[in-house]
């Protein structure tokens, strides 16, 4: 039995694709310009891109609160405090998993959201990559500014 939910939980995991609310082409576009924050802002691009899990939206939180719901190909654009630390969260399968990232003001930041097999249900982690790939990755035509404040 436990393989059979394995097995499933396998093919949901490589197969389909999930839709989430997104923000207006004009806002995905102007995110995309990855412009300065704010004065005393840094800039948080979290999204993902990847294989894995296309059928699964999983929550992303900063913290604490709800940034929004992420699917394959989405990615989403928000300012925090700067000259501090914030806590990226997301859903997984049994526990959240938290990255927490001292961000200087003035500068922009980008985390990966990704998806790995669980027991059940597909998991997810989160990691800082350079603002070379988060930029390379985000500037896709493919990848779109999801809209925030809407967790499942």
């Amino acid at each position: 039995m436990l393989k059979l939910a394995a097995a499933g939980g396998a093919i949901l995991l490589a197969s389909g694709c999930a839709n989430v609310p997104m923000a207006s082409e004009e806002s995905n576009l102007k995110a995309k310009t990855f412009a300065v924050p704010d004065e005393g802002k840094s800039g948080l691009f979290v999204y993902r891109d990847s294989f894995a899990g296309k059928a699964l939206k999983k929550d992303v939180y900063v913290d604490g609160n709800c940034l929004g719901e992420t699917a394959d190909r989405v990615f989403f654009y928000t300012q925090v405090e700067g000259n501090k630390s914030h806590k990226v969260s997301t859903e997984s399968e049994f526990s959240p998993n938290d990255l927490l990232l001292t961000m200087e003001a003035g500068k922009n930041y980008f985390v990966r959201q990704f998806i790995k097999l669980g027991v059940f249900v597909g998991g997810a982690g989160v990691e800082q990559v350079s603002e070379e790939e988060g930029k390379r990755v985000i500037s896709k035509p493919e990848l779109k500014l999801a809209a925030e404040g809407q967790c499942g």
